[in-house]
């Protein structure tokens, strides 16, 4: 169980990443879009992957007709089409409310996921901690901009379907790992980020920046970089990480776990930035940590 707690904070560390990535490159007009650096992200996900199994094609084994069809399924609920969704919703309703609804993943995902022997009661607090945690941070203010009425509510259900497929990724992911104890981490890993990278491609089809354009950009080299730094790190490593913690865990404590990545998340920002936390902020961090803490002793 220790083992598989600290894979499942390590892969929250790795994910939190993700969030300074953007900031460390250029803004303004012609900016690269959130699409761009995701696209870019799991396309170096998938490449780095490929690249695993065909160096250890000898000692790697390669996923069954089935098991790819399950890998591919996968990442679009957990990659491709959780992230498209998201930013659809951003799109629409602004930053707030989406961002709101995405950060009750690890409550959905505690509720959903709860092992049969374990009481309701014992999550309580736990759960209570970490919404606790998510309103003081997020507030109440709803960034709905000049958008009308009819697309804020588009953004609002696209933000909900986002929810959906991390949740049901979460939980799905677990228990096809545990259904298959005879794939290990690092090669489910490999067999989605194959798919996923794959999905890359169609993402960045479908909504992201016109080649021509990304190509001439001066800061194409920084680009490129932070693509591959963050999905061999951010996504790759990541994802062997959070597949150690679902194969050792129940679903209901890696939900829990999930909230780390927010911990650090905010962590890396203060740092980027170079400020200490707000009082609010701060007070947020301490009830997550507490509630993974509440979370870990339900669970033992």
């Amino acid at each position: 169980m220790t083992g598989g707690i600290l894979a499942g904070l390590l892969a929250g560390a790795l994910w939190g990443l993700v969030f300074v990535v953007p900031r460390m490159l250029p803004v303004g007009a012609g900016a690269y879009s959130s699409v761009d650096l995701t696209a870019g992200r799991f396309a170096a996900y998938g490449v780095v992957a490929t690249a695993v199994m065909l160096l250890g094609r000898r000692t790697r084994r390669l996923p069954t007709m089935r098991q790819a069809w399950a890998a591919l399924f996968m990442s679009v609920l957990g990659f491709t089409a959780y992230y498209l969704l998201l930013v659809l919703a951003i799109r629409d309703a602004g930053t707030e409310v989406p961002t709101l609804i995405i950060g009750t993943i690890p409550v959905w995902v505690m509720l959903l996921g709860k092992p049969h022997g374990l009481r309701w009661a014992a999550l309580v607090p736990g759960l209570a901690l970490t919404l606790a945690g998510l309103l003081l941070m997020t507030g109440s203010t709803r960034e709905a901009g000049d958008a009308s009425a009819t697309q804020f509510w588009r953004g609002v259900a696209l933000a909900a379907a986002s929810l959906v497929c991390w949740t049901v990724f979460a939980i799905v992911n677990s228990a096809w790992l545990k259904r298959h104890p005879e794939v290990n981490a690092t090669d489910w890993a490999n067999w989605l980020g194959v798919a996923t990278g794959l999905g890359a491609v169609l993402m960045w089809l479908v909504a992201g920046s016109d080649a021509g354009v990304l190509m001439v950009r001066e800061d194409r080299t920084l680009f490129i970089v932070l693509c591959v730094l963050a999905g061999f790190g951010s996504t790759w490593l990541a994802t062997i990480f959070w597949n150690i913690a679902s194969q050792r865990l129940s679903a209901s404590l890696c939900g829990q776990l999930i909230v780390s990545e927010t911990i650090f998340a905010l962590l890396y920002s203060f740092a980027w930035d170079g400020r200490w936390p707000t009082a609010a902020q701060l007070i947020a961090c301490v009830l997550f940590t507490l509630g993974i803490l509440a979370s870990i002793r339900a669970h033992r």
